[in-house]
């Protein structure tokens, strides 16, 4: 009987954020998203300039977990989230830490979509989920292997979940996701009225 294994996995790691670290409060973390992108004009100004839809941080400030101390407990918390997806791959470490390089807020609006890249120089990245009103986007992730597919025909419509090209995880508030940083995904455009808030991140090795 022939033997079909699945080779070259790649996982997703998806949990409560309450599930490691200090509490986090929902609305305090959203009314500091809020605080912090009015008053950051840099950041307002490059997302202009860059056809940015609504505000990230991403290129404007880099120290959010020394501005407001609920963003130093979301990283307490985080810190352990990654320990425990560093274990489920069984990374050898070879005595060194994976340690946050940057984190930054999303807040999209109505319309608003993140076109599809990987973040080149981390190990993990990943992102936590501050508000998903009814009708925003699903984080989109892409299988690593579509480049190399070539003259290959398209997966069936009801392709098993590791087969599809494509695959739509749809996280709650409190959410965090983690994957390895040369996963590339997406934002699709979101549909609701409301603004979608995340804080996505990037762990390094060292």
């Amino acid at each position: 009987m022939a033997q079909i294994d699945s080779l070259f996995v790649t996982r997703l790691y998806r949990a409560a954020l309450s599930e490691h670290g200090p509490a986090i409060d929902a609305e305090e973390l959203e009314a500091s998203c809020y605080s912090i992108a009015e008053d950051d004009e840099a950041g307002q100004e490059w997302c202009e300039t860059e056809g940015y839809p609504g505000y990230t941080s991403y290129a404007s400030l880099t120290d959010l977990p020394w501005r407001f101390p609920i963003f130093a407990d979301l990283v307490e918390a985080l810190d352990k989230h990654v320990a425990a997806f560093a274990e489920d791959l069984e990374f050898d470490l070879d005595g060194r830490e994976l340690k946050l390089e940057d984190i930054w807020i999303n807040i999209l609006p109505e319309g608003g979509t993140h076109s599809s890249h990987l973040h080149p120089h981390s190990v993990i990245s990943g992102t936590t989920y501050v508000s998903m009103p009814d009708g925003a986007s699903a984080l989109k992730l892409e299988d690593p292997r579509s480049a190399r597919m070539m003259a290959a025909p398209a997966r069936k419509k009801g392709a098993r979940r590791e087969l599809q090209t494509f695959t739509y995880e749809k996280p709650k508030v409190g959410d965090v996701l983690l994957w390895e940083s040369w996963l590339r995904h997406e934002v699709p455009m979101n549909m609701s009225e409301d603004d979608r808030i995340s804080v996505s991140f990037n762990y390094k090795w060292e």
